[in-house]
């Protein structure tokens, strides 16, 4: 079992950085991969970021590649995200999830344990 919770969102102006943080439960954290997720009103919820279990690998939706940075610290079981020139569109409820053992996805049904989400709102 696995509880992720996130923090860090907030209300900002466009341009402006944020960074969001989830820290998981478990000794087995160093185990397996983590993604973070977006979801807006009426949208589905769709892939930002994900990183390996040991940081070599990291993979970005192209939405944000450039301005948002994922990485992770095994010995604190937190992964991060870092968003830097942040848009109104990146408005969103932020989840941070449980990936596969052995490789990244991007996929939603590959994750199986999430966090409550931590609401962002970029403002014009």
């Amino acid at each position: 079992q696995v509880q992720l919770v996130e923090s860090g969102g907030g209300l900002v102006q466009a341009g402006d950085s944020l960074r969001l943080s989830c820290a998981a439960s478990g000794r087995s954290f160093r185990s397996y991969t983590m993604g973070w997720f977006r979801q807006a009103p009426g949208n589905e919820r769709e892939f930002v970021a994900t990183i390996s279990r040991s940081s070599a690998t990291t993979y970005y939706a192209d939405s944000v590649k450039g301005r948002f940075t994922i990485s992770r610290d095994n010995a604190k079981n937190t992964v991060y995200l870092q968003m830097s020139s942040l848009k109104p569109e990146d408005t969103a409820i932020y989840y941070c999830a449980k990936g596969p053992q052995f490789r990244t996805s991007t996929e939603v049904n590959e994750y199986d344990y999430w966090g409550q989400g931590t609401q962002v709102t970029v403002s014009s």
